[in-house]
C-alpha cells in the first residue's frame, strides 16, 4: 500500500463521515479533516495539509463541483463520492474518479491505490 496518506472528507452526513473515517484508518491512511458544508471545504482545500479529497457530491443544496474544480487546478488528488441518483456531472467533471454508496473497504483501497499512484 504504501506510507499512510492524510486523507480530507467533505461529506454532510455525520454517520456517513464517520464510517469512511473508519475505513480509511482501516486501510493504514489518516483522517486530514472533516468538512460538511462548502464553505469548510473551500476552507479546507485554502489550508491543505492533506492528500487526497474525498467530496461527496451533494453537501445539502449545494454541489461540490466548485471545489473539485479548485483540487484539480491545484493537481490535488480526489474522489467523487454519490449515492448513485444523482444527475450527471457537469462535462469538466465526466471523468472524475468516482467512490459510489455504499463503500466497501476493497472499492475504497482499489481507487486511493489508482489515485496515489497516479501522482
Amino acid at each position: 500500500m504504501g506510507h499512510a496518506r492524510r486523507i480530507l472528507i467533505v461529506e454532510d452526513e455525520p454517520l456517513i463521515a464517520m464510517m469512511l473515517g473508519d475505513l480509511i484508518a482501516d486501510l493504514g491512511h489518516e483522517v486530514g479533516g472533516v468538512c460538511d458544508t462548502l464553505a469548510d471545504a473551500h476552507a479546507a482545500v485554502d489550508a491543505g495539509g492533506f492528500d487526497l479529497a474525498i467530496l461527496d457530491i451533494h453537501l445539502g443544496d449545494e454541489d461540490v463541483w466548485p471545489v473539485v474544480e479548485v483540487l484539480q487546478r491545484q493537481g490535488t488528488p480526489f474522489l467523487v463520492a454519490s449515492g448513485g441518483h444523482i444527475d450527471p456531472p457537469p462535462s469538466a467533471f465526466e471523468r472524475c474518479p468516482m467512490l459510489a454508496k455504499p463503500y466497501t473497504r476493497e472499492m475504497l483501497g482499489s481507487l486511493l491505490n489508482k489515485a496515489f499512484a497516479d501522482t
